[in-house]
C-alpha cells in the first residue's frame, strides 16, 4: 500500500536544517504502525510528505505504486481527497458545518451523498460517542470532542491510507482508548494502511509495529 524509500527533508533551502535523511518504511494492507520518537526529530513533517501537504528532497514516496512525490500539486491533492484519511492535531473543523456536515465532508466531496452516507456519518459518531451531538458546531466542542469528530472524518470515506498525528491528545484515558480502539478496528475493517504518530506509550501498543524516528533515522522497535 505505502512504499516510503529513502525519503529526505530540509528546510531553509541548500543550507538549511535537514530534518529527515534517508527515511524508509513500507506498510502494507490491513497494517498499523505508529512512529514515536521526540520533539522536533521530524515526525510531522514525515506525516505531511506522506499525504502530499509537502514534497520530498529526495526519495520516493509511493502510494499504491504511484510516487506522490512526482505528481503535481492537483494530482496529490486528489490522492489525498480520494485515498487517504488524515487526523490532524489542530481538528481543521468547519466552523460553519454541523458536527454531522463535518463528518460528511469526504464523503460529499467524493459524490457520496444519500442514506448509505447519512448512516455511515452517525456509525462513526456513535462510534466516538457523539451520537447525539450531530447537530451541534464545533464551537459547541471541547477540545477532546472536536478531536474525537475529527477522527470520525479522517474515516468517513473508508480510505486506504489512515494518517493519524497525535489523534488522543486532548482525551482522557478513556476516551483515548475508544478512539484507539475505532482506529484500530476501522482500518483492520477496511483493510487500510494505518500510521499513528505519537508519544503515548498505550496509542503505540494499540499498533502493530511500533517504530522509532531519531536524527539517525527511522528504526524498528523490538
Amino acid at each position: 500500500m505505502l512504499d516510503i524509500r529513502a525519503v529526505s527533508k530540509s528546510f531553509g533551502g541548500p543550507a538549511g536544517r535537514r530534518v529527515l535523511d534517508g527515511v524508509s518504511l513500507a506498510v502494507a494492507p490491513g497494517e498499523y504502525v505508529a512512529i514515536v520518537g521526540e520533539s522536533g526529530v521530524g515526525k510531522s513533517t514525515l506525516l505531511n510528505l506522506i499525504a502530499g501537504l509537502d514534497v520530498p528532497d529526495g526519495g520516493e514516496l509511493l502510494l499504491e505504486g504511484r510516487d506522490l512525490a512526482r505528481l503535481g500539486e492537483e494530482a496529490r491533492t486528489h490522492v489525498r481527497r480520494t485515498r487517504m484519511g488524515f487526523v490532524f492535531q489542530a481538528f481543521h473543523l468547519l466552523p460553519h458545518l454541523s458536527i454531522a456536515r463535518n463528518v460528511a465532508l469526504p464523503l460529499a466531496l467524493n459524490g457520496r451523498a444519500g442514506r448509505a452516507a447519512d448512516d455511515r456519518v452517525l456509525e462513526l459518531l456513535e462510534a466516538v460517542g457523539l451520537g447525539d451531538r450531530a447537530a451541534s458546531f464545533p464551537r459547541e466542542l471541547s477540545g477532546g470532542e472536536s478531536q474525537r469528530v475529527a477522527v470520525a472524518r479522517a474515516l468517513a470515506h473508508r480510505p486506504a491510507l489512515v494518517l493519524a498525528d497525535e489523534p488522543t491528545g486532548n482525551l482522557d484515558p478513556d476516551n483515548a482508548a475508544m478512539i484507539l480502539e475505532v482506529l484500530r478496528a476501522q482500518i483492520k475493517r477496511d483493510n487500510a494502511a494505518g500510521i499513528l504518530v505519537t508519544h503515548s506509550a498505550a496509542a503505540a501498543a494499540s499498533t502493530d509495529r511500533v517504530y522509532e524516528l531519531t536524527r539517525a533515522g527511522l528504526t524498528l522497535r523490538t
